[in-house]
């Protein structure tokens, strides 16, 4: 009886799972022995063979792993001659405990000093800040439209697109714009973005320097000053009062540039007031400066229309308008427009080529559809009606006289309130009681510049979105809310 001659190698400690892709399996394997020095470069592989017996498996899925080895360059060799290890250089693997000792450029320094937290998990709670009441969208409608574009799209719509956006969208977001919110602009004034952020980041990306100051309101949208802070600004911080941003701090202020939400004040839901607006363009036109103008939530009124943007008041070019739909549809949608001085269009719709070259055509067509069809006017109303029930039902059901809490606001706008709270301590009190009953809170002092000058016990004070959830919950989370706060 013959004798199989020994193989060349020892791998016999392979194990593969038969539940799982085989050669695959042992393509890792032998992957993983080769870069950590176990199978060393110029050692003869067995013969597929021979290693099928040993391993248990058909030749065919070891023939499947070393051609896999032989494309990547793991191993060499001819029909014939046998299979050997090609001489690889691998660096040793790095513990995942250990931090690389990596110089940082600037641009990493401030990204490090500067990000967003990680966004909250699973299906939205009472009170989520940022969410609108995504669960009345019409979705069937919107299936319906994909699939029409998509059953037989136009090839001239297939090709690279307008890094400015599609043209159908960006004309009905223009007349939307005039219609609906008296801004008068030209669909070529437009942009479209993914979401409001990428928005602000362009602003920041292609008008800030390097030193610049920035203005933003304290408390405020602290993701809109990391996006200036990335790209080189020093942030300065304006307070923000009952009647918006202090515009005479600001004149006192170095800058040339001011972010503001001047419909509905973030996190405060104040209203800039209008001899402050004028006083705002006054400051933009004698500084040649600029004015990023976010209209996050700018549809929800509930005393009348809503107001018209700061940028309907600008003549002189210095407006930079943020709009959204993620506040009108859902988050998810990753779908907003930039409205630009006619100045600078062409540059941001260059310098957006360079980063994205543009934005994936079905969710612009399919919103093109939707405005264009009737369906967006629609659901605005609904959507304004239902958040208007969701306040009030959160007005008429938070409990009362909760100990260094002061009592709720009027709410004339948006999709959120802020309420005072007497100290730091109590805040983080409040804050942990709710989220042991499965409430969601914010608390005002996440939104304040560090080193604000305002004592501690000055910047404490609970936000909370009240549009995320129907009635039913909302009454559920208040009853739950005076039992845990309750001392």
């Amino acid at each position: 009886m013959a004798v199989s001659p020994p193989l060349p190698v020892d791998l016999s400690g392979i194990r593969l799972d038969p539940g799982k892709g085989l050669a695959g399996q042992l393509y890792q394997a032998l992957r993983e022995r080769i870069l950590d020095g176990r199978l060393p470069a110029g050692v003869r592989l067995p013969a597929s063979r021979d290693l099928a017996t040993l391993l248990g498996v058909g030749r065919n899925t070891v023939v499947r792993a070393f051609d896999q080895l032989y494309a990547e360059g793991y191993v060499e060799g001819r029909v014939g001659a046998g299979t050997y290890v090609a001489a690889v250089t691998a660096s040793a693997p790095v513990p995942a405990t250990t931090p690389l000792d990596v110089p940082l450029t600037q641009p990493l320094q401030r990204l490090q000093a500067h990000h967003l937290p990680l966004p909250r998990e699973g299906a939205p709670r009472a009170f989520r800040v940022g969410v609108p009441a995504f669960d009345l969208f019409p979705f069937e409608t919107w299936a319906r439209l994909s699939a029409r574009f998509w059953r037989k799209p136009s090839p001239a719509r297939l090709g690279y697109g307008d890094p400015a956006g599609d043209w159908q969208l960006r004309e009905l977001i223009a007349a939307y714009l005039r219609n609906g919110r008296g801004l008068h602009c030209d669909p070529a004034q437009i942009i479209v973005t993914c979401g409001a952020q990428q928005a602000i980041s362009l602003c920041a990306q292609l008008l800030v320097e390097v030193g610049d100051k920035v203005a933003v309101e304290n408390p405020g949208y602290r993701a809109a000053g990391h996006a200036f802070a990335v790209a080189g600004a020093q942030l300065v911080g304006i307070a923000v009062d009952g009647q918006g941003l202090d515009t005479d701090e600001l004149e006192s202020a170095d800058c040339r540039m001011a972010y503001v939400t001047p419909s509905h004040q973030y996190p405060t839901g104040v209203t800039l007031s209008l001899a402050r607006r004028l006083a705002l363009l006054d400051w933009a036109e004698r500084r040649e400066g600029w004015i990023i103008e976010d209209d996050y939530d700018g549809e929800y009124r509930y005393n009348g229309t809503p107001l018209a943007p700061l940028a309907a008041l600008d003549r002189n070019g210095r407006v930079l308008y943020v709009g959204t739909f993620c506040k009108i549809a859902f988050p998810a949608l990753r779908l907003g427009y930039l409205v630009l001085p006619k100045a600078l269009a062409e540059a941001f719709s260059r310098r957006r080529a360079l980063d994205t070259r543009h934005l994936e055509i079905g969710t612009q067509a399919v919103m093109a559809s939707f405005i264009a069809d009737g369906h967006f006017q629609r659901h605005i109303r609904r959507m304004r009606a239902a958040a208007r029930s969701r306040r009030d039902a959160l007005l008429a059901n938070w409990p009362q006289d909760i100990r260094g809490c002061a009592p709720l606001p009027d709410v004339e706008a948006g999709l959120h309130l802020c309420v005072r709270v007497d100290s730091l301590t109590r805040e983080a009190e409040l804050i942990a009681r709710a989220a042991q009953v499965g409430v969601e809170l914010n608390g005002l002092s996440d939104y304040w510049l560090p080193g604000s000058p305002l004592a501690d016990d000055q910047r404490a004070g609970l936000v909370l979105g009240f549009a995320a959830v129907p009635e039913a919950r909302i009454v559920e989370a208040t009853e739950a809310l005076r039992a845990a706060w309750s001392d």
